[in-house]
């Protein structure tokens, strides 16, 4: 297998703070981006672990695991994994949404991300185990009940209908018989590969959106072990009860430190990733109705507002002691509320989760003492043999490929255009330029304005050079169809719908695709060797 190694600003829409993060370990001593963050992606410290206040008891933890691990049929490896956890070995946490089937190739690639890193920091002396925190608590449906797969001519997207949801949790959603087709359609796509058994026996009718989820990822990182954690039941809730009651009894404090916190990072030139209003809060609660809401809180005020029904603080602590499944935290508090169950080494993270961690410090040093270092998931491209036998027909790059199939097939043309009209466009080209260069210089000394619309005037005829272009490739592509063909075939895999790949297309269908062990190639690979984005041949 061949991988190749490109600069993570290879990819597109990413934002300066998590390019300049990537960038720490270069970065200036008095860098901004250093105040933001607890330490940097290739700082091993981690490794050793971190003392952090309301920690449960690790008994309690591991005995609540272990249950879930039974009921999403774990492995042994898992088991023995848990057994670790009990006699103190620390974690390395990931989560993700529980996406139907498994969710879009970034859901794999951060669990074997967890993976390698806990094996690392195992092989170097400081027993380590990955765990995968599977967020059921978030309420909007939309993110997780579809799943896009390649078909042959563009990108499907499959969904499955919960016509009883509202506004509750989407974990405990049924799947109910309605997922049978979709899981039919999904198999007829995936072409009935191995990876459809998984699917099948963890999709069922009588699942939930987290219990499936659950024991598919489960199931194909079974061999390393991977312990799956749903947080929203009571008894994790009551682990997490500490952080939960901070919220209400501290959320003056709180709301001003995070307030604070952004107005630092705009200062410092960033964006603030979660927005934080003047009434915004760090919890939801869920109503009687089994509804999650946002509660709202004005400082200085003694009510709590979910939609229409009003709290007050000692209404919410009594919820808090009798059912605490229904307070929730928000996204910047979850990974507080992950660690203070957790003892959490790490976090591996998206390009997102690791924008959003520098507005998180206040809230850890105020509850649990100490930040939890965060760092980059693997970020990668898998390239199937076929569509890497047309790139390198064409000769075509990964960073070619980021475009639309139009831009391509035209660059495809250019190239497979014949020598002789290649020189023509190339020589007219050039001496139009140059001397629409000289006449613009000559006419803006003369008079500023006039140089202004000679520049206008010379873009125009440039366009007009760049039409001729355009027209002797499409005159190549009539003529050749095929690189039409190659170049859809070649974005549709690569940058589909203008996305990365591992962030729009399912694992499963690499999964079903790959003539590798794909796991096993994930987690192997995981290191931060390469620091960027990585492509690889499967």
């Amino acid at each position: 297998m061949s991988f190749e190694c490109y600069p993570i600003t290879v990819l597109p829409h990413l934002s300066r703070l998590f390019v300049d993060y990537t960038e720490l370990r270069t970065a200036a001593p008095d860098a901004p981006v250093r105040r933001f963050y607890a330490a940097s992606p290739f700082d091993d410290r981690w490794m050793q672990g971190r003392s952090v206040r309301l920690q449960p008891e690790r008994h309690v933890l591991v005995d609540a695991l272990t249950e879930q691990a039974k009921g999403f049929g774990c492995s042994d490896t898992t088991f023995a994994n848990l057994e670790k956890l009990r006699s103190g070995a620390k974690s390395v946490v990931t989560g993700q949404q529980v996406g139907l089937f498994g969710g879009p190739l970034l859901t794999l690639i951060k669990a074997a991300t967890a993976i390698r890193k806990a094996q690392v920091a195992s092989q170097r002396g400081v027993p380590h185990v990955p765990i995968f925190w599977m967020a059921t608590e978030d309420h909007d449906l939309d993110e997780v009940n579809q799943v896009a797969f390649l078909a042959k001519h563009g990108v499907e997207t499959l969904h499955s209908t919960f016509p009883q949801h509202r506004q509750q949790p989407v974990g405990n959603l049924a799947l109910g018989p309605q997922i049978e087709a979709v899981l039919e359609k999904a198999e007829e796509l995936l072409a009935y590969a191995p990876i459809t058994e998984l699917l099948r026996s963890s999709y069922t009718p009588q699942d939930t959106l987290a219990s499936a989820f659950g024991k598919f990822i489960a199931g194909v990182f079974a061999e390393f072990g991977l312990i799956v954690i749903d947080a929203s039941t009571r008894a994790f809730h009551q682990m997490g009860a500490p952080v939960l009651r901070a919220a209400i009894e501290d959320a003056d404090a709180l709301h001003a430190a995070v307030v604070q916190r952004n107005r630092d990072l705009e200062a410092a030139g960033y964006a603030a990733q979660v927005l934080v209003h003047d009434d915004s809060t760090l919890l939801f609660v869920m109503g009687e109705d089994g509804n999650r809401v946002a509660l709202k809180h004005v400082v200085g005020s003694t009510e709590w507002k979910a939609g229409s029904r009003i709290y007050t603080a000692e209404e919410l602590l009594a919820i808090l002691d009798t059912e605490p499944e229904r307070i929730s935290p928000n996204a910047l508090l979850r990974p507080v509320f992950q660690d203070a169950i957790l003892p959490t080494s790490a976090y591996i993270g998206g390009p997102a989760e690791i924008a959003y961690f520098a507005q998180l410090q206040p809230l850890y040093d105020a509850m649990l003492g100490a930040p939890t270092p965060i760092l980059p998931r693997l970020s990668g491209t898998l390239v199937p043999s076929a569509i890497r036998s047309v790139m390198d027909q064409h000769e075509v790059a990964f960073r070619d490929a980021l475009t639309t199939a139009d831009a391509l097939s035209q660059r495809l043309a250019a190239r497979a255009m014949p020598i002789e009209g290649k020189r023509k466009i190339a020589g007219a080209g050039n001496a139009l330029d140059a001397e629409l260069k000289e006449v613009e210089q000559w006419m803006g000394a003369m008079d500023s304005n006039l140089g202004h619309s000679a520049s206008i005037a010379a873009n125009k005829m440039r366009y007009q050079m760049n039409r001729l272009r355009r027209l002797a490739a499409n005159w190549q592509l009539e003529r050749e169809s095929f690189l039409r063909k190659h170049a859809e075939a070649i974005t549709l895999n690569l940058f589909p719908n203008g996305h990365v790949q591992e962030r729009l297309l399912a694992g499963a269908q690499f999964l079903a695709a790959s003539t590798l062990d794909l796991p096993r190639m994930l987690v192997e690979n995981a290191e931060q060797d390469c620091p960027g984005h990585r492509v690889f041949d499967i």
